[in-house]
Formats: structure tokens, sequence, C-alpha cells
């Protein structure tokens, strides 16, 4: 049983009430206002990413990449890539040392709560699903927000039939996405998410 289950994340959150003075478009933490979100319809857990098993010869190979990478961009001068490269890899070594930690993750009556942030549908753009098993099972939302682009939510074991039916009641289908954005799966061929 994890954060979401039958009365955990419901009891937590009762106390929550609307606040109709906020900004359109921002989500609202949980942990700060108070919210009246309705009654939860769908809810379960996700890891934050996912923990891959790397080789050594996954190590020495992103250890070359990472090096060559860094020494192009002291080459050209180009200081602040070099910077970004080097971060990229304690990222990657602090990711590598550290259990991904569970999210929460709740559809509701009146949107979708991602750990402690809440959405309304009207703050969706839209959402699709890409379900290819066994690699890829992603719930996507796309937002209306300029800075963010996109929510990724792994199924995991849950039958994304019923939850395609009940968002789609108010949220927009991106017929368009087909597959994962490359960007995801690049990260999941390279083992770097």
């Amino acid at each position: 049983m994890g954060p979401l289950s039958d009365g955990g994340l419901q009891r937590s959150l009762v106390r929550i009430q609307h606040h109709p003075h906020k900004y359109l478009n921002m989500p609202q933490d949980l942990t700060k206002e108070q919210v009246n979100f309705g009654e939860i319809v769908f809810s379960w857990s996700f890891k934050e990413y996912e923990k891959h098993e790397r080789t050594a010869r996954w190590y020495w190979l992103m250890s070359i990449v990472g090096l060559a990478m860094t020494a192009y961009a002291f080459i050209t001068q180009n200081y602040l890539f070099g910077i970004i490269i080097v971060l990229f890899a304690v990222i990657l070594f602090l990711q590598d040392k550290n259990e991904p930690i569970e999210i929460p993750f709740a559809i509701v009556e009146t949107g979708v709560i991602i750990g402690n942030k809440y959405y309304k549908f009207s703050e969706l753009k839209d959402f699709w699903i890409i379900y290819n098993p066994p690699e890829v099972k992603v719930l996507y939302f796309g937002l209306k927000e300029i800075f963010k682009h996109r929510l990724m939510i792994p199924l995991g074991d849950i039958d994304p039939r019923p939850v395609h039916e009940y968002i789609s009641r108010f949220v927009a289908e991106n017929l368009e996405e087909e597959d994962e954005p490359f960007s995801d799966k690049m990260g999941r061929l390279l083992k770097l998410h």
C-alpha cells in the first residue's frame, strides 16, 4: 500500500478548499494551499526515475564520452558547456548512489495530483498514452504553461483503458503523438534516467 492507498491521501487532503484568486495555469502546492479537488478516481505511485543496472562497460563508455565533450568544451572555450557536462556527470553519479523516491499520483474529479502538486483539468492542454509493454507504459499530459511542456506519468501495471476513458471526458487527446518523445527514448536506451 502506497501513500495513495484507500484512505491515506484522502484523509490527509480532506481539509483542502479552493482559492479563487490563484493565477491561471499554475499548479497548486497542496502543502501550502487548500484545494477542493473532489474524490479520487484512480491512484497509484511511481518511481521518480528508473534505476538501471549499469555495467562497467557503460561507465567506461560514458566516462570517455563525458571527458571528450568536456575537452571539446575547453578547447573551444565554451566553459559553460563544460560545466554543464560536469554537473550532468555529478547528477548521474548521485542518482546512481540513491534510491528513487516513490511519487504518489492521483486522478481526481477535477484534475490530477502528482506528489504534492495539483493540476486542474483546465491547466492541461492535452494528454496521450504510449503503451508498448513491457518497455513503455506512460501517460503524458501537455501543459498550457510556457516553461513546462509535458508531464510524464509511468503507468506501471495500471490498465490504461479506464484511465484513458475517464481523462478523455475532460482533456483533449493528442492523437498525433504515437511514439514516446525522442528525449525519453534516448534517456531509456542510454540508461540515463
